[in-house]
C-alpha cells in the first residue's frame, strides 16, 4: 500500500489537533477581564485589566472602565503605561454615600486609558492596565463594565452582569471583582489578602505574574490535550487504513 494516503491522513489529524490547541484557549479568554478577580473588604486591591484585541483589521486604542456609584471607591490610582494616557475621571455621585464613617458625595467614576497617536493593541496582542482600588466595599461583588474602542471606531461594551450572562451566554461579560461572593467555577481566584495597601507595588507585580502564569498554564494544558487528541486521531486513522486488504 502506498504511504501517501497514510501520511496525508496523519497530517490532517495533527493539523486538526493544532487548530484545537490554538483556538480553544483563545476562545476561552478573548474578553476583557480583571485579575485577580477577588479582593478583601476594606483593602486597597491591586487589579490588572487584561485587554486582548479580537479584531483582524483594527487595533485597540482606548479602554474605559466604569466604577460603581452605589458602593463607591474613594481612592483610585493608575499605573502608567508607556504610549498610553491614563485618566481617573471624578464627579458627583447620584446620592451621598457613607464610606468608613465618612459621607462621600464625589468619587472616581471612570478610568480611561487612551493610546497615544500611532499606538495600539494589535491583532493577537493584549495589554495589561493596572490600578489600585479602595477601600473595597463590603459587598458580594463589584461589576466593572469596560468599553473597548478600536482604531476603526468600532466599540465593544463588556457590560453584562453575572446574572445576565447566566441567562444569556451570548452577552459580553463585564469584568467582575468578587469580594464576599465566590467566583463562578472555572474562574481563577488569586488570593484576596495579597491586595494589602502596605505592599501595593510589590503585590501588583506578583499578582500580574500569578495571573499570567495561571492563564498560561490553563492554555498550555488545553493545547497539550488538543494535540494529544489530534495525534490519537491520526494514529487511529493510520491503523484503519493499514488494515484494509490490499488490492490485487
Amino acid at each position: 500500500m502506498s504511504r501517501t494516503p497514510f501520511l496525508r491522513r496523519a497530517l490532517v489529524g495533527l493539523a486538526a489537533g493544532a487548530v484545537l490547541a490554538i483556538g480553544v484557549p483563545l476562545a476561552a479568554s478573548a474578553h476583557v477581564t480583571v485579575n485577580p478577580n477577588t479582593a478583601t473588604p476594606g483593602s486597597y486591591a491591586t487589579v490588572n485589566f487584561r485587554v486582548p484585541t479580537e479584531s483582524e483589521t483594527a487595533s485597540t486604542v482606548k479602554l474605559e472602565v466604569t466604577l460603581p456609584t452605589d458602593t463607591p471607591l474613594s481612592a483610585v490610582l493608575v499605573q502608567p503605561v508607556p504610549g498610553w494616557t491614563a485618566t481617573v475621571e471624578k464627579g458627583a455621585l447620584p446620592a451621598p454615600v457613607q464610606v468608613e464613617g465618612n459621607t462621600i458625595s464625589d468619587a472616581p467614576l471612570k478610568i480611561v486609558w487612551q493610546a497615544d497617536p500611532g499606538v495600539g493593541i494589535g491583532q493577537d496582542q493584549f495589554q495589561i492596565f493596572s490600578a489600585v482600588l479602595g477601600p473595597v466595599p463590603d459587598v458580594g461583588h463589584l461589576v466593572l463594565p469596560a468599553q473597548q474602542t478600536y482604531s476603526d471606531g468600532s466599540v465593544v461594551d463588556w457590560a453584562a452582569t453575572p446574572d445576565q450572562v447566566a441567562a444569556d451566554s451570548s452577552l459580553e461579560p463585564a469584568p467582575v471583582l468578587y469580594v464576599n461572593d465566590t467566583p463562578p467555577t472555572g474562574e481563577h481566584s488569586h488570593g484576596a489578602a495579597s491586595a494589602a495597601p502596605s505592599s501595593t507595588e510589590h503585590d501588583g507585580d506578583a499578582m500580574a505574574s500569578g495571573s499570567t502564569s495561571d492563564s498560561s498554564g490553563a492554555a498550555l494544558g488545553l493545547s497539550i490535550a488538543a494535540l494529544v487528541v489530534g495525534a490519537i486521531g491520526a494514529v487511529l486513522g493510520a491503523l484503519a487504513f493499514a488494515r484494509r486488504p490490499k488490492r490485487g
